[in-house]
């Protein structure tokens, strides 16, 4: 292994600004190749004015004079270099097949009185910037795109089709030259660029602008600064679109800060969709909500089958078009075929009964809980849930790990890597259009992985009713499978099946409770929070909006949601745990809608923990806070269906140690 520089550290715990600033709008410049000549200059001691006032006055005239014919000679250096041959960086590919690759980045023009020219606010693909440093030897510097996202830390995309080696040590180098490793992150689904993730050292924070880093490979031989040719600035996580996703009808976009306040979405009227097609191919944008955006298809006549098509979004007033990572995937083929006894039994509402291949699943955001997810898993499997899809944002546990084992030992769980953060909404938004594209799931549960969903009556069934611990009541027997009438006589269609939940304290844990949480929790609140649903995938509103787990149904087609009753359904929800756990959680909040609980803001929103303030001290009284009423029923439900005795005494199933 080739030895490098000490990077600079990655922590960020001493900074007392612990967010990037935020800007507006990131303007890329052109990206072009620019050969850089490393200019030694030396340096010139100067005396004190004292000691100068001392000198004779011939000695005073030459010093001026060779110091204006050095200026002079410096001056003229610089133009040189200025107006030199701009060439490409010759990349030299020992074990890497590298094809040619481009970057997505966005150019904009403020000036708003030239409303009749179209190439104003287009999405470009310019190719990347190399930079050739003399005195500089790396292995290889690839073509990306970097995000700067919160707490400093930036997200690397590496261009499709690049192909890299495990056996490489990646580092992210900076303008100052200083390098912090640069740590694998995961792969994009559907364009499958791969991600690496570095901190911004501190000397680069202190800069006025944020230019993004090159990832390299290999390191510096010399110790001598280097002179780079001007690089893109890092496009920052809260003004960007991110994703896209193509339907049969249409293409969804998925951006932060076009609508950035709760309860204010731009009417469509003001946006379109831009593709890099050309000098930009624009649609009309048909429904914009929260960070969810719709807009038809290109021309597919004006595609271009050989190359990746750059997506964004326009704000038309401002003569703007949004930096974009993101993609074009034309439209798909695939079209799920109906159920031909449903086509002859329900007709024109077949539709809704095209025979998905689960009836239940469950989904959710999941950031570091492998310790948690096998409890959850196998019980939710016990209780209906055939499939379970987990939006990876980011974590650096053991989760898939956990994930392998469980799906060897037959449960059904796949994975997205969701990178992007505080984008929950958005992400539960893109696992309908997932779900319907794959021909997934019917219903589909949205619950965190410290929630457990089940019916109190549960308890009050005798053990006679169950033929072994595999015959268990189900969540199906709470979702209607057939439409029934409601109270007016007129047919009413379920969309959406809701439950209050309970909030659980610390319950006196010092640490994670070796048997589970719902073993290990049994003092909560008194009074019902909030709710958490399942919903019927076909139910779901064109628009995607949703909050707090649960979606707006399309009323249009006669949907409508329903609300059980405590006897009837509950989630226990284990929020405030043993206090290094619960530390971890809520550092890390992915809601969009859910303010930082460090930042003194909002203080009365019900997404704080009461009388917690706003730093991560532990209070004296934690163990037993939140604790009004003692409530075992779950815990005695899953004892009497998943624990036993072994030689080591009485043990849970999901426990491993």
């Amino acid at each position: 292994m080739i030895p490098i520089k000490k990077p600079s550290s990655p922590s960020h715990n001493n900074n007392n600004n612990p967010n990037p600033p935020l800007l507006p709008l990131i303007t890329h410049p052109s990206s072009i190749t620019t050969k850089i000549i490393v200019i030694n200059n030396s340096t010139t001691l100067i005396n004190s004015p004292w000691e100068t006032m001392r000198r004779k006055p011939g000695t005073t005239l030459l010093i001026s004079l060779l110091s204006i014919l050095l200026f002079s000679l410096f001056t003229l250096h610089l133009s040189r270099n200025a107006v030199s041959t701009f060439q490409h960086l010759h990349q030299h590919h020992t074990n890497l097949n590298i094809r040619e690759n481009h970057v997505l980045v966005v150019l904009h023009n403020n000036t708003k009185n030239n409303n009749n020219n179209n190439n104003n606010n287009i999405v470009n693909e310019f190719s990347h910037q190399s930079r050739h440093v003399s005195s500089i030897n790396y292995k290889h510097i690839f073509s990306t795109v970097s995000v700067l996202l919160p707490d400093w830390e930036i997200l690397v995309i590496v261009n499709p089709n690049t192909v890299l080696s495990e056996y490489d040590e990646f580092n992210c180098l900076f303008r100052t030259d200083e390098m912090t490793p640069a740590r694998f992150s995961g792969v994009l689904p559907y364009t499958n660029r791969t991600t690496f993730k570095c901190y911004l050292p501190h000397k680069v924070r202190r800069k006025r602008i944020f230019t993004q880093p090159m990832l390299v490979t290999g390191t510096s031989e010399e110790d001598e600064t280097q002179n780079q040719s001007p690089a893109p600035e890092l496009i920052r996580w809260n003004f960007m679109v991110y994703e896209s996703f193509s339907t049969e009808n249409d293409v969804v976009l998925f951006a932060k800060g076009v609508n950035h306040r709760q309860g204010y979405d731009r009417p469509p009227t003001e946006l379109n969709c831009v593709f890099q097609i050309g000098d930009g191919i624009r649609t009309a944008v048909t429904s914009s909500v929260q960070e969810v955006f719709r807009c038809p298809h290109p021309d597919p006549f004006d595609l271009d089958s050989n190359s990746r098509i750059g997506v964004s979004l326009e704000i038309i007033a401002e003569n703007i078009v949004v930096p974009s990572v993101a993609y074009y995937t034309p439209r798909p083929n695939f079209k799920p075929k109906p159920n031909y006894v449903a086509v002859h039994e329900f007709g024109p509402e077949v539709h809704l009964l095209a025979q998905p291949k689960y009836f239940l699943c469950a989904c959710t955001m999941v950031y570091n809980v492998a310790k948690f997810l096998r409890e959850w898993v196998l019980y939710h499997s016990k209780v209906g849930v055939e499939n379970f899809i987990l939006y990876d944002n980011g974590s650096n546990d053991d989760l898939e790990g956990i994930i392998k084992e469980l799906n060897e030992e037959g449960y059904n769980i796949s994975t997205l890597f969701w990178i992007w953060p505080k984008t929950q909404e958005a992400g539960f938004s893109h696992s309908i259009l997932y779900s319907k594209s794959m021909n997934l799931c019917t219903w589909t549960m949205y619950v965190d992985v410290d929630e457990f969903m089940y019916s109190p009556s549960w308890g009050n069934i005798g053990n006679e009713n169950f033929h072994s611990k595999n015959d268990l009541p189900s969540l199906k027997s709470m979702l209607p499978r057939e439409h029934s009438k409601n109270e007016h006589g007129t047919k009413g269609k379920i969309g959406q099946v809701s439950m209050r939940c309970l909030e659980f304290g610390p319950s006196g844990q010092r640490q994670h409770p070796i048997e589970g949480v719902t073993q290990g929790y049994t003092c909560r609140r008194k009074f019902e929070q909030r709710h958490k649903s399942i919903v019927l995938i076909e139910a779901v509103d064109r628009s995607l909006w949703n909050v707090i787990h649960h979606f707006m149904v399309n009323e249009k087609d006669g949907f409508r949601a329903m609300q059980l009753s405590p006897e009837e359904g509950l989630v226990n929800h284990y929020k405030y745990q043993a206090w290094d756990e619960f530390k971890g959680k809520f550092r890390r909040r992915v809601s969009a809608y859910v303010v930082d609980w460090r930042q003194n803001e909002n203080p009365h929103s019900k997404d704080r923990t009461p009388g917690l303030g706003f730093e991560a001290v532990e209070p004296n009284d934690w163990t037993q806070r939140f604790c009004e009423v003692r409530d075992q029923r779950l815990k005695l439900l899953t004892r009497k269906w998943f624990g036993s005795f072994t030689q080591n005494g009485f043990s849970m199933a999901w426990q491993t140690s």
